[in-house]
C-alpha cells in the first residue's frame, strides 16, 4: 500500500501492566521525509482481573496459554473497537498493534505476544498488522527492541531516544548504524513494590526520595550478568520475575528501601551505557514522570540534555511507532534492523490480516 498519506491506530500493551494505549494518528511521507500527528489517545486501564491473569499468564500451560491468548483476543478487540466507535473514526488504513508479551526468550528461539490471532480483524471489521517480533526470533534476532526503525526516522533530531517503561531502552545512531537494547528493569519492578504498599506505582518517586538506599544491595544489582553481556540484548519479564525480584527479595530491608535502591540502580545503569555524555536525549515512558529518577540521572549526567516532550508523546510515543511499524510493513519496506536485534538480515516484519470484505469470508474466519 504506497500512498503519501496514512491515517492509522496504534495499539500497545507494555509489560507495566498498565492498560492498552490506543493512538490515531496521521502519517505523511513528502519527498523521503515522515511526518505524524498524535490525534485522539486513550489508555484503558486493564481490570484487576486481567492484571493478575497477565501477570501469571508465564506459569501456565500450553492449554491454558492458548484460551487465555484467545479471550485475549477477544477483550483486545473490543477496546479497540470502542476506541474507533467513541472517536469516530473512519478511513482507517490498518490497526497496528502489538498485542502483550508473555514470553520473550529469543535465546531459546521463543516469543510470544498474545492478541494477535488473525480473528482480531473480523472482530474490528479492520485490517490488522500485528505480530512484529516472530519474524525476527526466526532469523536469530532479539526481537526486540522494534522502536528503533522509528526513533531513525521519526525523531532524529535526538542523540538519544529513551523510553521508561517496564524495562528501559534507548536507541541511538553509531558510525552509520542504528543501536538499540534493552537496559535495565524499570516499572515491572517499581510497580511490583508499590503494589505491596497498595499503590498502583511510586508516583513521582516521592517513595524513592523518602528511603534509603542499601548499598550492598544496590552493588549486587549492577553486577548481574546481563549487564556484562554486549548489545544486541532484550529483556523479558522472566529476568524480574527469576532474577531481580528474588534477588531484591534476600534483602531484609523495608518495601520503601527495595523502591529506593532500585530507582537509583536504574538511573546508575542508563548513565553506565551513554558514550555521549554531552548529548539531547528524548525520554518517554511512564517513567519520564518518576522526576527522582530523572533528577538522579541528572546528577549522575550533569552535561546531559534531557529532554521530557508533551503529554501525548510521552505516553503514546511506543503506541505511534508500532502505528509507523504498520504502515512499513504495508508497504514492505524494512521495520526491523539487524544492527538492533542482531537477525541475519533487515527485514520488514509482521502478520497482515486483510478487513474482511465479503459475508463468505467473514463466515470463514468465524468457522476457523
Amino acid at each position: 500500500m504506497i500512498k503519501e498519506n496514512y491515517n492509522v491506530i496504534g495499539v500497545m500493551s507494555g509489560t507495566s501492566l498498565d492498560g492498552v494505549d490506543l493512538a490515531h494518528i496521521q502519517f505523511s511521507i513528502i519527498d523521503g521525509i515522515w511526518q505524524f500527528k498524535i490525534l485522539e489517545a486513550q489508555t484503558v486501564a486493564y481490570s484487576d482481573d486481567w492484571v493478575e491473569k497477565l501477570k501469571n499468564a508465564l506459569n501456565l500451560d500450553a492449554t491454558s496459554l492458548s484460551h487465555l491468548n484467545n479471550a485475549y483476543t477477544i477483550t483486545l478487540a473490543s477496546i479497540i473497537k470502542r476506541f474507533i466507535t467513541t472517536n469516530k473514526l473512519h478511513t482507517i488504513d490498518a490497526v497496528c498493534s502489538h498485542g502483550h508479551t508473555i514470553l520473550h526468550q529469543p535465546h531459546k528461539g521463543i516469543t510470544l505476544q498474545i492478541g494477535n490471532q488473525k480473528e482480531i480483524a473480523l472482530l474490528i471489521d479492520q485490517t490488522v498488522v500485528c505480530d512484529f517480533r516472530v519474524d525476527d526470533v526466526a532469523l536469530g534476532g532479539q526481537g526486540a527492541p522494534l522502536v528503533p526503525i522509528g526513533d531513525q526516522k521519526l525523531f532524529n533530531q535526538y542523540d538519544y531516544c529513551m523510553n521508561l517503561g517496564g524495562f528501559s531502552n534507548i536507541s541511538y545512531t553509531e558510525d552509520g548504524n542504528q543501536i538499540a537494547y534493552d537496559i535495565c528493569a524499570v516499572n515491572t519492578v517499581l510497580n511490583f513494590y508499590a503494589n505491596q504498599l497498595n499503590l498502583p506505582y511510586d508516583d513521582q518517586g516521592k517513595i524513592a526520595r523518602q528511603a534509603k538506599v542499601d548499598t550492598k544491595l544496590l552493588q549486587e544489582l549492577s553486577e548481574l550478568d546481563y549487564y556484562k553481556i554486549p548489545h544486541p540484548k532484550s529483556l523479558g519479564y522472566e529476568f524480574v520475575q527469576e532474577i531481580a525480584i528474588p534477588l531484591i527479595d534476600s534483602y531484609s530491608i523495608s518495601i520503601e528501601d527495595k523502591i529506593a535502591t532500585f530507582t537509583h540502580h536504574i538511573a546508575q545503569q542508563i548513565a553506565a551505557v551513554l558514550p555521549n555524555r554531552k548529548a539531547a536525549i528524548l525520554i518517554t515512558g511512564g517513567g519520564a514522570y518518576n522526576s527522582f529518577l530523572i533528577e538522579k540521572l541528572q546528577e549522575k549526567l550533569p552535561l546531559l540534555h534531557i529532554v521530557i516532550p508533551d503529554r501525548k508523546t510521552i505516553e503514546f510515543k511506543e503506541a505511534l511507532i508500532f502505528g509507523f511499524l504498520g504502515i512499513l510493513k504495508l508497504r514492505e519496506e524494512i521495520n526491523v534492523l539487524k544492527s538492533v536485534t542482531g537477525a541475519r538480515r533487515d527485514h520488514s516484519s509482521g502478520r497482515i490480516y486483510p478487513r474482511p470484505t465479503s459475508p463468505l469470508e467473514k463466515d470463514f474466519i468465524t468457522a476457523k
